[in-house]
């Protein structure tokens, strides 16, 4: 039900969104047209039919606050942990329920409050997503300063309390509460990514809180943490010694782990739909978890790569360069596995499947560039340009989001006992897939001539005027990629009542959740929850009748499909084994046999 919840907000948070990158979409589109129907809808924010400037950056703001901590980590973390944890891993509940409950109505009060900043006399917050000083700090600084700041720090710090409260549930879960026969290296790549994206969170979001707590003292008790000779319409103010550059520091020390809080569960997800629908056992498992590893622990230690040009030392600087290139290497281990995996698979394409296709994809496209921006010579040159905004909207926005998708397509059976409509599904996804491209792609080029981000109306600058023809070209493209979702949202929402009725395993995979029955039961499993004797990902095992071996089966009833490293450290297995080969000889050695 939790993980009901979080999808279902995180999906209307998305929609929000989305429209709100249309709105100015259509500003950097056509910045000399005046629209009516903006200043209906807008009212204040749209006179003469034309977004005011301030609001242009107040929905910049919004967009990617929704997006990044909305959106991508309540929707992913959120929704499949709360799911998956428990049905993976042979567990009755979370470790925690009430905390688990507590989790989510603060997230749903951080949403209301974020949403709630439209209306009031100010506006929303200002200042770009990552909120930097001094435009945060001060609240007369600009309408978005004021009190739709103010209001944006708190509800940060209640969505943060909410993942703690999450993400210690999920560690707890996930350590302790395992079914008989569930060791670490049978639990499936979903369960491994979960539990590193908890850590990760738990270590990164308090750092978050208190550099929130010193801009909220900044903003209203006079301190002086990020502020210093700061001086407004001739007159200085009353603050000195204090850095703007500190918060980008704590910002970013979160900020990048965030990156893998939102990819390394979309990760999990397309590992498991992929090696589900290509028939085939994941290629490299222990190879993934190790890398999922090395991502969590190198996340910690890549911060500075968002700074390279506020002045920091360079061999500071090419330290956290060679950190991000090295980072790199697990992320190619990653889709090296995913591409081996589908090599030579007996592919089933989903739409599940072609998700975790178009995600790889994303991740692959998007990564390389951020060789590019890791390198400190090439990002002073390509910072804050629309090639920075193309890099993470691929990797980051569309590569976690379709991850999302995946998922969803593939467990929604599980969550609602139906099956979302395959057509729809091809539908929303090539649409979708196209226009992100389309959307994102270009701005690469942009980016490449110093076209920076962020900027109302690029008519102001001759050498921008060119570009002109591409953002009307971009704007549809997102037009395009925004009516796309209608047929997803009415895939999801209407296949929850008129969807054909699942079977308790739909896909014929291997793992627990597919053991329990399609009707709701609370506790997940009636009577004695089962007990695992093999890892998650014995697909087309030769010798065996059928491509799939549920987890819950014992080896003892496989025994022509068996192989000798299923044995490894279970000595009743390799009894049995060693009994059945002499049996299987027993017409060749006679002697042997007695």
């Amino acid at each position: 039900m939790i993980a009901k919840q979080f999808l279902i907000t995180g999906i209307i948070m998305g929609v929000i969104a989305m429209l709100l990158s249309v709105l100015f979409r259509i500003q950097l589109a056509y910045p000399d047209h005046s629209f009516p129907l903006l200043e209906v809808l807008l009212g204040r924010f749209a006179p003469e039919g034309r977004l005011d400037p301030n609001f242009y950056l107040s929905l910049v703001t919004i967009h990617g606050t929704i997006m990044v901590f909305f959106v991508l980590t309540a929707g992913l973390s959120g929704t499949f942990s709360n799911l998956l944890i428990p049905l993976q891993l042979g567990a009755r509940d979370m470790a925690s329920p009430f905390m688990n409950m507590l989790s989510y109505w603060l997230f749903l009060v951080a949403c209301v409050l974020i949403l709630s900043t439209f209306f009031i006399e100010s506006g929303p917050a200002g200042g770009g997503w990552t909120v930097y000083p001094p435009l945060s700090a001060i609240p007369k600084a600009m309408p978005g300063s004021g009190l739709g700041m103010t209001i944006w720090l708190i509800a940060m710090i209640l969505f943060v309390a909410s993942s703690l409260m999450g993400g210690i549930n999920y560690v707890s879960t996930i350590l302790n509460m395992r079914t008989k026969g569930m060791d670490l290296w049978k639990m499936p790549l979903t369960i491994w990514a979960f539990l590193l994206t908890a850590v990760t969170g738990i270590l990164s979001f308090p750092v978050l809180v208190a550099g929130v707590v010193l801009l909220i003292f900044d903003r209203s008790f006079g301190t002086s943490f990020y502020l210093s000779d700061i001086v407004i319409g001739g007159q200085a103010l009353a603050h000195e010694g204090g850095s703007p550059i500190l918060w980008q520091h704590l910002f970013w020390f979160l900020g990048h782990p965030e990156v893998y809080i939102v990819i390394m569960p979309a990760m999990g997800i397309i590992s498991e739909v992929m090696a589900v629908n290509s028939r085939k056992p994941i290629f490299g498992y222990h190879a993934m978890v190790y890398s999922l590893i090395a991502i969590t622990v190198l996340s910690f230690i890549v911060w500075g790569h968002h700074m390279f040009v506020t002045g920091m030392n360079p061999f500071l600087g090419g330290v956290f360069m060679i950190t991000t290139l090295i980072i790199a290497v697990p992320s190619a281990v990653k889709t090296f596995n995913w591409l081996a995996t589908l090599w030579r698979g007996n592919i089933r394409f989903t739409p599940a499947m072609l998700f975790s296709i178009g995600m790889v994809s994303f991740f692959i496209s998007g990564g390389l560039t951020g060789i590019w921006l890791g390198n400190a010579s090439l990002d002073i040159n390509l910072h804050d340009t629309y090639f920075v905004v193309a890099h993470f909207h691929l990797v980051m926005g569309s590569a976690a989001i379709f991850g999302m998708l995946a998922g969803i397509y593939h467990w929604f059976p599980k969550m609602f006992g139906r099956v979302m409509n395959p057509r729809l599904g091809y539908l929303h996804f090539w649409l979708t897939f196209v226009a992100a491209y389309f959307v994102f792609f270009p701005m690469h080029f942009m980016g490449l001539d110093g076209v920076p981000r962020r900027y109302y109306a690029f008519t102001e600058f001759e050498f921008m005027e060119k570009w002109m023809s591409v953002n009307v070209f971009v704007t549809w493209s997102a037009i395009l990629g925004a009516v796309a979702q209608i047929a997803f949202l009415i895939n999801f929402f209407g296949s929850i009542f008129f969807g054909k009725k699942s079977t308790e395993n739909p896909w014929e995979a291997n793992t627990l959740e597919w053991t329990t029955p399609v009707e709701r039961l609370h506790g997940n499993w009636p009577g004695e929850i089962p007990t695992v004797y093999r890892w998650a990902y014995d697909y087309s095992k030769p010798g065996h009748p059928t491509d799939f071996i549920m987890q819950t089966v014992p080896h003892s009833e496989t025994m022509s499909s068996n192989l000798p490293h299923d044995f490894d450290g279970n000595e009743v297995a390799e009894k049995i084994q060693e009994e059945w080969n002499l049996a299987h000889n027993a017409s060749k050695n006679p002697e042997q046999v007695k």
